[in-house]
């Protein structure tokens, strides 16, 4: 069965309209023939709500009772029964009362969407979980009820129900969404221009980076690289110079002037390296960027233009800020610069900032695009001298007569001037020239191809010999330069690397994004296996459609180990850039290692908190195991003594004693093993359907004769649970409430049902436990007040908790009216009943429209 499709009309605050707006979407979904009804609708008494729901199909609710109250809740049975083809469900961060099918209302959603049916809801903005801490800061109230974020994010359909403060105050003025009486109370807290209108932006702001999410995946899978300029996204070009800060902080402020606004910060590391690239001033950039709400990305590119225009492009960037150059002015000899070729080639739809600074012309400015090692200018350069500058010599020394010694100087000057410029082949080629032109012009026989004369002979190959030298010595520079620059920038990106890793702020899947994000790949994908014959599964991956199955599906495969691998897809990497994609496919494996033994270090953890537990308890009970002991050692020997002759009335009561203290010693040794065993998670229920009145007599057995009083009705359902573990719970229960009950007052033990839950509650009327304390006697080693010594080792309640939770129910501590302490402990019904009258919940806390704060 397909799963349904789920609608959330969102809103600012209660009162914006998301109830009618879902009420007229299943009125014009009706006339469209669509079987539509209202599984549940709350209209808060508001006349024009309650309008529309008339001619729609209703659901009846489920009636519930709750501590004396009645109230309806959605009846998900019904619901399923009636399998419309659509449900209204409203308030999906509802909490549902004890004893409804499920805790939550958006749990019950997902059983309608499970069963194929679809779902219109509604939510207000401040009940998504990741957004408590902002909604308490902004208006002072703590969200009770909350709806996890990700439930909302899968909705199919998102709709921001959407009103201004003004207009959503007005129509409280008129009454629209509170009962007069409230109105003013509403107005002055909850409802204050401030808190809406922060309420508001939160709910603008939350939509839109739900809607950017679809579009860079809508974007990723058709591949669009043109850019949409949906919202402003600045991307910062670094060169690691002091003005990154000054373009970080202008580029923020241009982020001001939009919503949604984003800082990507991009350092580009070239293979012939960035001058004046400082590792320092980087991490202070990066921290300033981090600090402004940005991101910092480090990549790897060869042309420095071509890099920052697919990364921005990559990003679906709107702008490109950049620093005016740092070079000096006859260092535009050699091109216009990063600056002017990046705005030449973005295009109509990418803005380049240019932003002046304290660093301009001062020198180690960004260099030009390059291709080769020496650049791209300087081949140009190099091959125009080759060829034009000895054609051109050649054509002035016909007009000048300066012998033939020096124009072999001046053809030499040409080829070492070729060789600087542009290395080996232009100088190799300037010089075959110049020796032709020189054998050509200028050794007899003139204008002859050849050489009568042997010791010119000698001069030319030796020209062309000093020419060789020359350019070989340039381009063994200019390797050398390479590999040192090349070096530097790996040593850099490693350096950052390594930092994040040892410090701990890498996630696997963050750093596989970033291997993808500095190697321009499309995914990346931590692979592994067990064996050479076991297959492959996937430890981390990084990217859209990442190889899954094996590493040789991928472009790129970089083994660690014997049994894992980094691959990568979307291009093939060149070898040079292996070295530095094994460094990072070894960080991967270090923080895959982590990440497990902190998961083994947790696990050691909780068994080092097992071993200090079970190290305290026995600290604890050494009394409470003494006494007992001492007690029937003494009566043992005094029946044992041939020097008194015992009464029988006095060998019943050593006897009584005797018994007593084993009672007693049983009694602690099965508290300290059903803890023990709490504490290593071997507990295992045995559950089977038992009356609870066959349970709860014998939990009674061994504590005073007319101490408890049972209501217990034979007419209760059946519940599901492990008899021995419900017997031992309710036994450690009555024992503390016997305990502390004064004397002559009785301890209470009482059932009811709860449609599909049954309530035990054992009630006294001893001091009682203060609000702060409920949950702490629960603990074990808790001894509430001054309770002596022998009154246990505090472990009752503890091993009642438990034992309850494993038979998957709860326990819980309420105030006894008139004084005292109930112990309200709450089991699954094995066949769920109607139970003696209706059940239901508090007030619908979930919209905070009853009473607002």
């Amino acid at each position: 069965m397909a799963r349904g499709k789920l609608r959330i009309y969102l809103g600012a605050a209660p009162g914006v309209g998301k109830t009618y707006a879902m009420l007229a979407e299943a009125h014009r979904r009706l006339e469209r023939g669509t079987d539509c009804v209202v599984a549940y609708v709350e209209h808060h008494g508001r006349p024009r709500t309650e309008t529309l729901l008339h001619g729609l199909e209703q659901v009846p609710r489920r009636p519930l009772e709750h501590r004396g109250g009645s109230f309806e809740e959605m009846d998900v049975d019904a619901v399923l029964r009636r399998a419309p083809a659509v449900a209204l469900v409203d308030e999906l961060a509802h909490t549902n009362i004890p004893g409804a099918r499920n805790t939550k209302r958006w749990q019950d959603v997902e059983e309608l969407l499970a069963a194929g049916i679809d779902v219109v809801s509604t939510v207000n903005i401040q009940h998504l979980e990741s957004l408590g801490d902002v909604v308490e800061s902004i208006t002072g109230v703590r969200q009770r009820e909350t709806v996890p974020d990700e439930v909302v994010r899968r909705a199919d359909q998102i709709e921001l129900v959407d009103m201004s403060p003004q207009a959503l105050r007005r129509r409280m003025a008129h009454g629209n969404v509170y009962q007069p009486d409230k109105v003013d109370a509403a107005l002055s807290n909850y409802f204050r221009p401030g808190n809406l209108t922060a309420l508001r932006e939160l709910a603008l702001l939350w939509v839109a980076d739900r809607v950017d999410e679809h579009l860079t995946a809508y974007r990723s899978e058709h591949r669009v690289s043109r850019i949409w300029g949906s919202r402003e996204r600045i991307v910062v070009g670094l060169t690691g110079g002091p003005e990154g800060r000054t373009l970080i902080r202008r580029a923020a402020r241009l982020a001001e002037k939009g919503a949604g606004g984003e800082v990507l910060a991009v350092y580009i590391a070239r293979s012939d390296g960035l001058t004046g690239a400082s590792p320092k001033e980087l991490a202070l950039q990066r921290t300033l960027v981090e600090d402004l709400g940005g991101t910092f990305h480090h990549v790897v590119g060869d042309d420095i233009p071509a890099a920052l225009l697919a990364f921005a492009r990559g990003v679906n960037a709107t702008q490109i800020v950049l620093g005016s150059s740092r070079r000096k002015a006859w260092q535009y000899v050699f091109g216009p610069g990063v600056g002017a070729t990046v705005a030449r080639e973005s295009g109509p739809d990418l803005d380049v900032h240019i932003v002046t600074h304290g660093e301009v012309a001062k020198g180690r400015g960004l260099p030009v695009a390059r291709g080769s090692r020496l650049g791209r200018g300087r081949n140009i350069a190099g091959w125009a001298a080759a060829l034009a500058g000895p054609a051109v010599l050649a054509l002035l020394l016909n007009a000048v007569d300066l012998g033939l010694a020096n124009d072999m100087l001046l053809f030499l000057a040409v080829t070492v001037a070729a060789a600087l410029l542009g290395g080996l082949l232009p100088a190799l080629a300037s010089a075959a020239l110049g020796s032709l032109l020189l054998n050509f012009f200028y050794t007899p026989p003139l204008h002859r191809l050849t050489v009568s004369d042997p010791r010119n002979i000698v001069a030319i190959a030796i020209f062309f010999g000093v020419g060789m030298a020359v350019a070989s010595v340039v381009d063994l520079a200019a390797r050398r330069t390479h590999q040192a620059a090349r070096l530097r920038a790996e040593s850099e990106i490693l350096s950052f690397l390594a930092g994040n890793v040892l410090r701990g702020e890498t996630s696997l899947e963050a750093l596989l994004e970033r291997v993808r994000e500095t190697f321009a790949m499309e995914s990346a994908a931590l692979l592994e296996r067990a064996g050479d014959l076991e297959p492959w599964t996937c430890a981390g991956r990084a990217g859209l459609g990442p190889p899954l199955e094996r590493p040789e599906d991928a472009d790129v495969d970089m083994p660690v180990g014997d049994h894992m691998a980094l691959a990568l897809t979307g291009r093939v990497l060149p070898a040079e850039d292996r070295r530095v994609l094994a460094a990072f496919a070894a960080q991967a494996a270090v923080v895959l290692d982590r990440r497990r033994l902190k998961a083994e270090a947790d696990r050691a953890g909780a068994l080092a908190e097992g071993n200090r537990i079970r190290t305290a308890l026995l600290a604890a009970v050494s009394h409470d195991l003494r006494t007992p002991l001492a007690g029937i050692k003494a009566a043992v020997s005094s029946l044992r003594s041939d020097d008194v002759a015992w009464s029988e009335e006095d060998q019943a009561e050593l006897l009584e004693g005797i018994e007593e203290g084993a009672d007693r010693l049983d009694h602690l040794v099965g508290n300290l093993l059903d803890m023990s065993r709490l504490q290593t998670g071997t507990v295992t229920p045995l559950i089977r359907e038992i009356d609870v009145d066959e349970v709860v007599p014998m939990a009674l057995v061994g504590v005073p004769e007319d101490s408890v009083g049972l209501d217990v009705p034979e007419t209760l359902p059946m519940v599901a649970v492990d008899p021995g573990l419900l017997e031992r719970s309710v036994a450690n229960l009555v024992e503390n409430a016997v305990k502390y009950s004064p004397p002559g007052q009785r301890v209470t033990v009482a059932a009811s049902a709860l449609v599909d839950r049954v309530e035990v509650r054992v009630v006294d009327r001893g001091p009682g436990v203060p609000d702060d304390a409920k949950d702490r006697i629960f603990e074990p080693f808790q001894r509430y007040g001054d309770a002596p010594r022998g009154a246990g080792v505090g472990l009752g309640l503890a091993v009642a908790r438990g034992f309850a939770e494993a038979m998957d129910g709860t326990l819980t501590a309420e105030d006894t009216p008139g004084g005292g302490l109930t112990m309200v402990l709450s089991l699954r019904a094995a066949r769920p009943g109607p139970g003696p009258g209706p059940l239901g919940a508090g007030e619908d806390t979930a919209e905070q429209e009853r009473q607002p704060q």
